[in-house]
């Protein structure tokens, strides 16, 4: 289950990065963060960059609405899902996950 916390300005989302993949993709979810797959390098941010704007594409958000809390060059990151409240982050990222995955979003504490 993906772990959620709420933040004063939204929701924070612990993401598990893999750079350097064949595709770009949300591809499932391990360890309470949401895995993602993305084409560029961990070069120079570009990596970051790239799961930013996936993320803000599936979890339809517009791209000043999320940001890099931590992680900028650990494959661990927390993200920021601005002006969300936890229900709502999890069921967006519970419709951007694949059909096949067994796990739903879940609120977290914190």
């Amino acid at each position: 289950m993906i772990e959620l916390t709420q933040a004063k300005n939204g929701v924070i989302v612990p993401v598990n990065a893999q750079p350097g993949a064949r595709r770009n993709a949300i591809v499932g979810e391990r360890a309470g963060a949401i895995r993602v797959a993305v084409t560029a390098a961990p070069d120079k941010g570009k990596a970051n960059a790239a799961i930013l704007e996936l993320l803000a594409e599936a979890l339809e958000c517009r791209p000043s609405e999320i940001g890099l809390v931590s992680g900028e060059t650990a494959r661990q990151k927390r993200v920021l899902l601005v002006g969300l409240t936890v229900d709502e982050a999890a069921r967006r990222i519970a419709r951007a996950l694949p059909a096949s995955e067994p796990s739903s979003p879940a609120a977290g504490s914190s």
